[in-house]
């Protein structure tokens, strides 16, 4: 059978499913990867890993008879696909399985955001509501202007479903996208416009602390950013003396620059909702995505074909 190398974890049935067709290495097993690459390393044609762990380019080097990389989760920047595509070697990810569920963490974050979740919880959960009375109001979701950074498959899926709510939709992309919302050029001027900013973009070099300080200052005092794209695309610092010095009012977070650490003083600000990046993490998507990262590796064992190639791939 054809040797497999698994970068990070996978579930019993991701791994029965592939040791039925390839030859399983474990990284997290290999004490030593370069003596092991050595001697093993061209057997390699296929790695399976994970948005987070990618391929790391010395392991990528090491493996010259790689084939297909098929990671698990939609976002890649982890992946080097310039020198995979120089290579001849096929990326995959899996989008559209996960687009709900991420869609629902959003309006998590704006709710939890607008509506005073945490306080409200503590307030409940500690006898405060008993001993003092009644928690201050929050604020409604309704009638919103929402600014969305990427209007991709997922950006999509949380616009239609944040239709419940009644709001002004804008989007900021690198060029204008056929669907009903009003494209913004300017993403400082989306953000001026804008109740609330989602990022939903792809990470990577592009996109890195592309919400810098002038994009939150122009989202204002009152404004809330969102994040469920990658830690990389908001200036983390910028963010942090932005709410701390009152600039911007609000944050809710999925993701961050150096995860899993997340900054102590966020973590210690009221008026930020901190997730450990759990956009899709539900039983029924996760087992989705697995089941997507096995079948690309088995298409591309049928026929040398991919189910769902990244774009960078789609015509290889």
């Amino acid at each position: 059978m054809p040797d497999l190398l698994l970068i990070g974890g996978a579930t019993e049935v991701m791994l029965d499913r592939m040791g039925a067709k390839f030859t399983i290495h474990k990284l997290s097993e290999i004490d030593d990867f370069d003596a092991w690459a050595k001697n093993q390393g061209d057997k390699v044609t296929a790695v399976a890993t994970n948005g987070h762990d990618g391929v790391k380019p010395h392991i990528m080097a090491a493996l010259p008879n790689l084939k297909v990389i098929s990671c698990y989760g939609v976002g890649y920047d982890a992946i080097d696909t310039d020198a995979a595509v120089a290579r001849g070697i096929k990326v995959s990810h899996t989008p559209d399985v996960l687009n709900a569920e991420v869609a629902n963490t959003t309006l998590l974050l704006l709710l939890a955001g607008f509506r005073n979740f945490r306080h409200d919880e503590a307030h409940a959960r500690s006898g405060a509501w008993e001993a003092q009375g009644n928690a201050p109001l929050s604020r409604s979701p309704d009638n919103r202007t929402i600014g969305i950074l990427g209007m991709g498959r997922i950006g999509q899926e949380i616009a239609e479903r944040l239709q419940v709510f009644k709001p002004t939709i804008l989007y900021h992309t690198r060029s204008k996208k056929d669907v009903p919302y009003r494209y913004v050029a300017d993403l400082t001027e989306m953000a001026k416009a804008s109740d609330v900013l989602i990022c939903i973009t792809p990470g990577g070099p592009s996109t890195e602390k592309l919400v810098n300080a002038e994009v939150l200052d122009a989202l204002g005092p009152e404004g809330m950013l969102i994040n469920v794209s990658r830690g990389s695309v908001v200036d983390e610092a910028a963010l942090i003396d932005a709410l701390r010095a009152g600039r911007v009012g609000s944050a809710g977070l999925d993701v961050f620059e150096k995860e899993p650490h997340i900054p102590d003083a966020l973590k210690a600000m009221d008026n930020v909702v901190l997730l450990p990046h759990v956009g899709s993490a539900t039983v029924e998507t996760r087992a989705a995505m697995g089941a997507l990262t096995v079948d690309n590796l088995l298409q591309f064992l049928a026929d040398g074909m991919l189910k769902t190639p990244v774009p960078e791939c789609a015509d290889m």
